[in-house]
């Protein structure tokens, strides 16, 4: 069994080594160390996107996901790229909670509008990723709250920065999305047909 102390680093760093070790040589079980909630999902989410089965434990402020092959699993990263019909695979990328500057009151109702009006690019909306302020959309109280949910039920994966909400102490309160990693969304951008950024 592997070892990997991803201890003290933020995420994509404890994902990006867990890769390069599975890059190097096969392992059939990897155990992997982090201290924080965004580094444990992302990890566990990367583990299972491999095939691995996972398990987890606690010891203070410590996670330990352990990965074992043998019991492939199905993906669990962001979905892989479906078809759209003919269509293009649009990601759209909100960098802030509220839009463009000058009075924060109009830019957070200018935000919630487009968020609304999103539902009109249809099936070419293929990923929403929210990074930095973007995250507070995907709380509870936040005006975009039950549009975010509906999109995720219609199949639009929604990424939120796992190291974004760690800083602004929002990852259990998060609502909607699945927690992700700087290497998912960049791999996101490389698959889409054009990334609109907010």
């Amino acid at each position: 069994m592997k070892e990997v102390d991803a201890r003290g680093l933020s995420c994509p760093a404890p994902v990006l080594q867990t890769k390069a070790i599975l890059e190097q040589e096969p392992l059939d079980t990897i155990k992997v160390i982090v201290d924080n909630a965004a580094s444990q999902q992302n990890v566990e989410r990367f583990l299972k996107s491999q095939g691995f089965k996972t398990t987890l434990s606690k010891e203070g402020d410590d996670f330990t996901i352990v990965g074992k092959s043998g019991a492939k699993t199905a993906p669990q990263a962001a979905p892989a790229p479906t078809s759209t019909g003919g269509g293009q695979q649009i990601m759209v990328m909100c960098t802030t909670d509220r839009m463009g500057f000058g009075d924060d009151e109009l830019g957070l109702k200018l935000m919630v509008n487009f968020i609304r009006t999103l539902k009109e690019m249809g099936p070419d909306l293929w990923r929403l990723v929210l990074v930095n302020n973007g995250v507070k959309l995907t709380i509870e109280g936040s005006a975009v709250l039950s549009e975010l949910q509906a999109y995720e039920k219609e199949g639009i994966t929604i990424l939120v920065c796992g190291t974004c909400l760690e800083h602004f102490k929002l990852l259990e309160r998060k609502q909607v999305g699945i927690t992700t990693n700087m290497l998912d969304i960049v791999t996101a951008m490389q698959l889409a047909d054009k990334v609109i950024s907010i």
